[in-house]
């Protein structure tokens, strides 16, 4: 998914997101380990999203978290 097409998703749905491709990453890491993975870069692929999901979710919480810097 591009990360347009990411920003559209709203928080609920992207929990769901990260949970489903997490849980498809340790799949395929398993697949891995046991040496019958037939393309090994869906893990490179799943790890990016991953990452892109998470970071897309702490920037909605810092935007939806007043500012706390003060007057430093």
């Amino acid at each position: 998914m591009k990360l347009s097409e990411l920003r559209q998703i709203d928080a609920a749905n992207l929990q769901k997101e990260v949970a489903s491709r997490k849980e498809e990453l340790m799949k395929l890491r398993f697949q891995g380990a046991v040496g019958n993975l037939a393309h090994p870069h869906q893990v490179k692929q799943l790890r990016k999203e991953v990452a892109q999901l998470l970071t897309l979710q702490s920037e909605r919480q810092r935007q939806a978290e007043p500012s706390q810097d003060g007057d430093k």
